[in-house]
């Protein structure tokens, strides 16, 4: 990472809304649909027909993973349905009545792909298929995946309406890449887990191959295949403190697509810390010089040509008092980060006090009251 400097403007005003900007890298891709984006930051990078709704196939189990892991149910046993086994397509071979622990099932679903663990983890934590459908559907309205719509746990084409976007698959991602055990799960390379009518274990293997074997920089993702949705795929990627989201819909080359995409990204770009944690520095009016601070900092993915077209402005509230009347701690304003003319972040500002000016006239007395009442306890 690399800290840079920008200039800086001071505006004491109202203050005013974040309006992310994108930039698109020079990549061409096989797949209908497809999306880039840096992880921490959810700056677009690459796009490509992001918002066409599409077949997803088993990238859905994304979304069935997640939902199970913030269950709290992950060491609970999970008896296995006949129907759950006599799902179709691509399986972890459960046995009807057999009970598996449900953090097992997720990794079978996430590395084997198993559309039998989808129908048992559908069943166990939604109490049904229909009912965890519908939790399927209420999580993507809470993270704006506005064009899409779950109609199974495991993305087969038994439904006409299970649909979504690169857009929001890359949505959905990016919320479960803040999950310490989905990314545990989803970087997993190999899961052993028991096998209750064998003497062995089952032992899965993902299917991933830019993970396992083809790209060194890989964090995991989903892979996916109907016929009616051909190839899809979710992958992450880290190199040092950048961290990337790529998604594709209907892609022929997939996993060149996504290599692709990742290597011209670290190529031509580098994070950037534009905003650092701790005093704000350069602010000259007397209510908030050296009495301002930013309580974490604030990265973005940057072109080297980019760099010089970053600007900050302070916008603080004026105090209606001195500033002896503003509490320790209080926001008083935004530092809005700017990409040329488009606003692509935005922080609190805190304000606080020096420990001497926390003090009131009340406080004062109050200390000389306890100090003389404790010489008088001690005598």
């Amino acid at each position: 990472m690399k800290r840079i400097w920008v200039k800086l403007v001071v505006i004491v005003t109202l203050l005013i809304c974040s309006i992310p900007g994108t930039v698109q890298a020079s990549v061409s891709v096989s797949a209908q649909s497809a999306i880039l984006v840096e992880q921490e930051s959810g700056r677009v990078l690459f796009e490509k027909d992001a918002h066409k709704v599409s077949r997803i196939a088993s990238i859905t189990k994304i979304m069935t993973a997640i939902l199970a892991i913030e269950s709290g149910k992950l060491d609970e046993m999970v008896k296995v349905s006949d129907q759950a086994v006599q799902t179709e397509g691509s399986s972890i071979y459960l046995k009807p009545g057999e009970k598996i622990r449900l953090e097992d099932l997720v990794y079978g679903l996430m590395l084997r792909s198993g559309n039998d663990a989808a129908v048992a983890i559908a069943e166990h934590v939604g109490g049904s298929v229909d009912g965890f459908v519908y939790m399927m559907n209420e999580k993507a309205q809470q993270l704006g995946m506005i064009d899409t719509h779950f109609a199974n746990p495991h993305g087969l084409d038994d439904h006409e309406n299970h649909v979504s976007t690169a857009y929001d698959m890359a949505l959905l991602t990016r919320y479960a890449m803040n999950n310490e055990t989905y990314k545990k799960i989803t970087a997993t390379k190999v899961h052993r887990a028991p096998n209750p009518t064998e003497t062995w274990d089952r032992v899965w293997e993902n299917k991933n191959r830019l993970l396992t074997e083809k790209y060194k920089y890989s964090t995991g993702g989903k892979t996916g295949y109907t016929k009616r949705a051909n190839r899809t795929l979710v992958s992450t990627a880290k190199k040092g403190d950048f961290a990337m989201i790529a998604v594709t819909l209907n892609a022929p080359d997939d996993w060149n697509d996504h290599i692709q995409m990742f290597e011209t990204t670290y190529s031509d770009y580098d994070i950037a810390e534009i905003l650092s944690k701790g005093k704000v520095d350069g602010v000259k009016d007397s209510a908030f010089k050296n009495k301002v601070y930013l309580d974490h900092s604030f990265v973005y993915p940057l072109t080297s040509e980019e760099e010089k077209l970053v600007r900050i402005e302070y916008q603080l509230k004026k105090p209606g008092q001195s500033n002896r009347a503003l509490p320790s701690q209080q926001i008083v304003g935004r530092a809005n980060v700017y990409l040329e003319d488009k606003q692509i972040g935005s922080l609190p500002v805190y304000y606080l006090r020096a420990e001497k000016e926390n003090k009131s006239f009340f406080d004062f007395f109050k200390d000389i009251f306890t100090l003389i009442v404790g010489v008088k306890d001690h005598g």
